[in-house]
């Protein structure tokens, strides 16, 4: 039977305040609170409640809808702060069963692309905070934007994951449909899920496009299309951000109703439902995708240049991966928060000069705005992380240390497992070796 796998993205970066450089050195706050509830709550209001309001009706209904969800920890501390019920309504829909959590970074940052050491800190500390609001270790990964290489597929499945989602690029695929479950071609152990671009950007881009030779875009019409592709391909793969329903494309436009009518005419095509981690247990993988570059869902290049295609934003990339070495040794919470909110992707997308005269999400004027404004804040930033290890230090005594403190932590858990050993033999009357 053919299954549909929806997969929805929510994000929100902290957005810096503007910084100017006579604040270097006297001012170490650099966010604008204003502008970014705002944005929260105007979001929380056209999308993400009356979104989770749909697909809770959409789940009693006939409990046939299913959907994955990926969201950051920087959108998630916004929602904790700002709007509560979104949260609330999230460990609701997790309860039926239909929905299932990502794992992702925690800062929705390109650490994959610069720091393998900051990029498995961020998805541990990812991880515990969708356990800590709802109580679930995600089984599944997703990584900022689709970035996907084979590289970074090693390390995923190094940190226990069985499954990713990812883009499924024509420059990758050739004449493979994205339609089956793959490997990974140097890891065959992770299986991966590929983006259908086609059906995801039908819903996500052209939906309320007047100017589509499709509009209108109905349910029954979307269906068909799907159930319309080779009968051997058995699982349509719909991912996009979840701001499509009522933020991208407003109420007005119809997309809720869109959305509820999906499950019923899926069930008339026999089509079905399912999560990521559903679809890697039931259905065997046919090949092995190579990507021996980074590869994202964004822009018709699918590649990482969105971020990182320019000198500005490889001259700020490059400097914030300088210090996370020695962030790493401070424990100060000020430092590891604004450490964690300076890595979210956005900062360096505002940086993008691929679409002049193009403002899209960006709250600066100019790419060399958000430039400048960045790496006033990284500067200040850096003075703040020199003060406790500074940059005198040189590499050699740096790694030393980190050494040492890796040492330290590897002979405690040793210690650890030790006690834990000597108190089963004890629990069992039996010696306890002096």
């Amino acid at each position: 039977m053919k299954t549909i796998c929806f997969y929805f993205q929510l994000h929100q970066p902290f957005r810096l305040k503007r910084y100017r450089f006579f604040d270097i050195g006297n001012d170490h706050y650099y966010y604008d609170d204003f502008r970014n509830e705002e944005i929260i709550r105007q979001i929380a209001e056209r999308c993400y409640v009356p979104a989770n309001r749909t697909l809770m009706e959409m789940i009693k209904a006939g409990g046939k809808f299913k959907a994955a969800f990926s969201i950051s920890g920087t959108v998630l501390e916004q929602m904790e702060i700002y709007t509560p019920e979104v949260i609330d309504g999230l460990r609701e829909l997790s309860k039926t069963g239909c929905i299932e959590f990502l794992s992702e970074t925690y800062a929705h940052s390109l650490s994959s692309l610069g720091d393998t050491e900051e990029f498995k800190e961020q998805v541990k500390l990812h991880r515990n905070k969708i356990y800590n609001l709802f109580g679930i270790y995600p089984k599944v990964f997703r990584n900022t934007e689709l970035i996907y290489s084979d590289e970074i597929s090693e390390i995923i499945y190094e940190l226990g994951y069985k499954g990713m989602l990812t883009e499924g690029a024509k420059h990758i695929l050739g004449w493979k449909s994205p339609n089956y479950v793959y490997t990974s071609i140097v890891q065959p152990q992770l299986k991966l899920l590929l983006k259908n671009d086609r059906f995801s950007e039908d819903v996500s881009i052209r939906f309320h496009n007047y100017s589509w030779s499709e509009y209108p875009l109905t349910a029954d019409k979307f269906i068909f299309w799907i159930a319309s592709t080779p009968a051997e391909e058995q699982i349509i793969n719909l991912f996009m951000n979840y701001d499509v329903l009522g933020s991208f494309h407003p109420a007005e436009s119809g997309i809720f109703e869109f959305f509820k009518a999906l499950p019923r005419f899926a069930e008339e095509k026999g089509i079905g439902f399912s999560l990521p981690s559903e679809v890697f247990a039931l259905l065997k993988p046919v090949g092995s995708i190579s990507v021996p570059y980074p590869m994202s869902w964004v822009d018709e290049e699918k590649d990482c240049s969105s971020w990182l295609g320019n000198v500005l934003q490889q001259e700020a990339f490059g400097k914030i991966n300088q210090i996370s070495e020695r962030v790493r040794l401070i424990e100060d919470r000020r430092i590891r928060q604004d450490w964690n909110y300076l890595q979210s992707s956005d900062h360096f997308y505002y940086m993008n000069t691929k679409h002049p005269g193009e403002k899209k999400f960006s709250p600066y004027d100019t790419p060399y705005e958000a430039f400048n404004n960045y790496m006033n804040v990284l500067s200040d930033f850096m003075f703040r992380v020199n003060a406790q290890f500074p940059s005198s230090i040189e590499n050699e005594e740096l790694n030393a240390l980190l050494t040492t403190i890796k040492n330290q932590g590897q002979e405690i858990e040793n210690l650890q497992k030790e006690i834990e050993r000597l108190k089963k033999r004890k629990a069992k009357n039996l010696p306890v070796p002096k």
